[in-house]
């Protein structure tokens, strides 16, 4: 498994700045949001995103004050769609954890929610930069039409992988992108290296997304999640999309009963696991999140040689190398 301190190093420095930034963005008098800027900070992920961000400055010329600033405005963005997904998806659990939705209820998460949304518009307004002001701005909008899609998608139980695809890149893809063409924005980079650094996360946000769906169709899955959760809300993940797709219509239809009534219940949803299972759905989507890290790294491999760029590629091997 690929060390992530290793991954780290060549931007070590920045990115104990942006830990240090990012705990102080939070301030604020009151009470209720002190307590859930505290259950943030408590169950805070590995901050993938930022450390996209540095790598990709440092492996384009090099990080700057605005690469950091700009690292703890896109996790603060971050922060505040998972708070909100929790809400729309009423998911009580994070990582292992309640999420803030069921420590306080949903009308404090929304809250809290929107308050980061705040901070992150200060920030962005503190850096200056409109043309990273009018990439959140299109990351927003996306994110959002991205989750109604998914919402859509479930309601209407479309299961096309066209339509998968489409609400990956607006939820999943479309972050990690904006995460590398900023970074190498701050870097100065040409606008051609720019657009190729942007391509290189959404490809990283492909393998990203399909490697938590590999994790949600197995029972002792070690991301923090109850295995079958996004099945419990409707969402179904490219394994069993691709064993739907690829059954005879007589081997469908007990699944297709289940996901028409939404009929989750525990032996319903170790079914349609199993079944994607044993349809090679794990085997599938491997092999398409492989696909996609090569070509990510085939992309990265084209910037100069550096530490940096070997650290970009050690992350993409890590996103679908992860155990959780």
């Amino acid at each position: 498994m690929t060390d992530k301190i290793q991954i780290e190093r060549p931007v070590s420095e920045a990115f104990d700045r942006f830990q240090t930034e990012f705990a102080r963005a939070l301030h604020s008098e009151v009470e209720t949001v002190r307590a859930a800027v505290e259950t943030i900070h408590s169950s805070s992920g590995k901050h993938i995103r930022p450390l996209l961000l540095l790598l990709t400055a440092e492996a384009c010329g090099g990080v700057h004050a605005a690469s950091v600033h700009a690292a703890v405005l896109l996790e603060l963005l971050h922060t505040a769609s998972l708070i909100h997904d929790d809400v729309v998806d009423d998911t009580k659990q994070r990582r292992g954890a309640l999420s803030l939705n069921a420590i306080h209820d949903n009308r404090i998460a929304v809250l809290v929610g929107d308050f980061i949304i705040a901070h992150a518009l200060i920030r962005a307004v503190q850096l200056g930069d409109m043309q990273i002001v009018g990439i959140m701005a299109k990351l927003s909008l996306a994110m959002a039409e991205g989750e109604i899609k998914q919402l859509e998608n479930a309601d209407k139980l479309i299961l096309t992988e066209e339509d998968y695809f489409v609400v990956l890149e607006k939820k999943t893809a479309v972050l990690l992108a904006s995460c590398t063409e900023i970074g190498a924005i701050t870097a100065g980079a040409p606008a051609k290296l720019q657009e190729t650094c942007r391509t290189f996360g959404k490809l990283l946000g492909y393998c990203f997304q399909i490697k938590d769906d590999i994790f949600d169709c197995f029972e002792d899955s070690q991301t923090g999640k109850p295995s079958g959760n996004d099945l419990r809300e409707g969402k179904v993940t490219l394994p069993l999309l691709h064993a739907l797709e690829t059954a005879s219509p007589a081997e469908q239809a007990p699944y297709m009963d289940m996901l028409l009534e939404k009929d989750f219940t525990p032996d319903n949803i170790a079914a349609l696991l199993r079944f994607a299972r044993e349809k090679g759905g794990i085997e599938y989507a491997e092999a398409r999140m492989n696909g996609f890290r090569e070509q990510a790294s085939a992309i990265i491999r084209t910037l100069p040689a550096s530490e940096a760029r070997d650290s970009l590629l050690l992350l993409a091997d890590y996103l679908a190398e992860r155990t959780g």
